[in-house]
């Protein structure tokens, strides 16, 4: 059977999937096949993978499918049941986490256990409103999408739900960003509080990644979580993106502030790429809540999906990928500063391990933002073989997350090729 044509399968697409989904790139990819760090599409060539954090470890990995694959041919059934694997597997989680964090629950994916998690601080605080940063993206159900701006200038943010502003502040101290974050936490509770809204949570990802990538300085975070704290409130950290290891300085992106949440959510990274994601919570915040209702998610929690996230943390702590992520990261940081140098085109670099923005400006004093010449940029390393995509509310930001087993060599060839892109603009 011929291989369809790019133009076949997006008729397809339009015409099966409707009008809702979304494709990468002007000229969409149709990878067949990963490895690694690599995807290779359907004429063979390959192309580096500078953008999935979902396959943590990277495409395929061997130990992870063979897990996988060993669980589903013995037994696979839900929580309902007793199965050492959802236990063995909670007992490795926490272990990662701060001793505050006693109980783990199951899901499928991170729209969910965010999800749940707005239920369980609504539960426990008794009060319904939410604050969240300018450009946040949380989840896809009804009230995550509230909750979500990211998701495109038509989503009507929720009744209960309000914004600040990122903590944009590379050049800041940490003491001067938390007060500017908090003060702005400070600013939403108050207006909730004037509408007669009780707050329930405050809830950020913790490099803010759909924002534009802020990462430091470290520490600021806390001022905020006080001011959440002190009006009833919870925090909740929302690690989809930034957790199990990609940072480099923590497993978890909430401990590069020395804070300790009161729930913490995870999913993607997870399973590499299976769909297995929960959280984390503090016993007392989860009191009310298992109370007053029962948990029950037919495949959150399943015995292969407690395998595939077992055998990733097997790779993640074996391959000491943590500290692969700080040591490349940094060689990559320093590669694309260098860039700056060359190019005016890119301004602040940021980040922190393999987390990283490279904002593109056309005016670096006054931060323009380059929105069209970042499209151009995504676009031309996708025809040189890299792949990346752009963050930010005017999508102007390089945003770099490969695999956790990138090695120095890709990041040197990801610089290059960036290079020469950024030449022929």
């Amino acid at each position: 059977m011929p291989t369809p044509t790019t133009a076949d399968l997006i008729e397809r697409r339009a015409r099966l999937l409707g009008p809702s989904y979304r494709l990468f790139y002007d000229e969409p990819l149709h990878p067949v096949r990963g490895e690694g760090v690599w995807l290779f599409d359907a004429e063979g060539r390959r192309y580096l993978d500078a953008y999935n954090n979902v396959v943590c470890v990277g495409h395929a990995h061997p130990q992870v499918v063979e897990a996988i694959a060993r669980q589903a041919a013995t037994l696979n059934t839900h929580t309902r049941y007793l199965h050492e694997g959802v236990l063995d597997y909670a007992e490795r989680l926490l272990a990662t986490l701060p001793a505050e964090l006693g109980h783990a629950v199951f899901t499928c994916t991170g729209s969910e256990a965010n999800d749940l998690a707005l239920r369980i601080a609504r539960t426990h605080t008794g009060g319904q409103g939410v604050i969240i940063t300018n450009f946040a993206y949380h989840g896809v159900t009804a009230s995550l999408a509230e909750a979500s701006p990211s998701l495109g200038r038509y989503v009507q943010l929720g009744e209960t739900v309000r914004t600040v502003a990122p903590p944009d502040g590379d050049d800041l101290d940490a003491g001067t960003l938390g007060r500017r974050f908090a003060d702005g936490v400070r600013g939403a509770i108050a207006d909730l509080q004037a509408a007669g809204i009780r707050p329930a949570a405050l809830l950020v990802d913790t490099v803010f990644s759909s924002d534009g990538i802020f990462t430091g300085p470290r520490g600021f975070l806390q001022p905020a979580v006080d001011a959440i704290r002190e009006a009833g409130g919870v925090f909740i950290a929302d690690e989809v993106q930034p957790g199990f290891g990609r940072t480099g300085e923590a497993f978890w992106g909430f401990a590069r502030h020395g804070v300790v949440p009161d729930i913490v959510t995870m999913g993607k990274p997870m399973g590499n790429g299976h769909p297995v994601a929960g959280l984390a919570v503090r016993p007392e915040v989860m009191a009310a809540f298992g109370r007053q209702c029962r948990y029950f998610n037919t495949f959150g929690g399943n015995p292969v999906s407690m395998a595939a996230a077992g055998a990733v943390l097997d790779v993640l702590q074996q391959g000491a990928l943590q500290a692969n992520a700080q040591a490349v990261g940094d060689h990559l940081m320093a590669g694309l500063r260098q860039l700056a140098e060359k190019h005016a085109l890119i301004g602040q670099v940021r980040g922190a391990g393999l987390f990283i923005g490279v904002e593109l400006v056309t005016d670096r004093a006054r931060r323009t933002p380059a929105t069209a010449e970042a499209a151009r940029v995504v676009n031309g390393l996708r025809q040189a073989g890299v792949l990346l995509s752009a963050t930010g509310e005017a999508a102007h930001i390089l945003k770099l997350r490969p695999p956790l087993v990138f090695e120095r060599a890709h990041a040197d060839l990801l610089v290059r090729t960036l290079d020469d892109v950024l030449a022929r603009l």
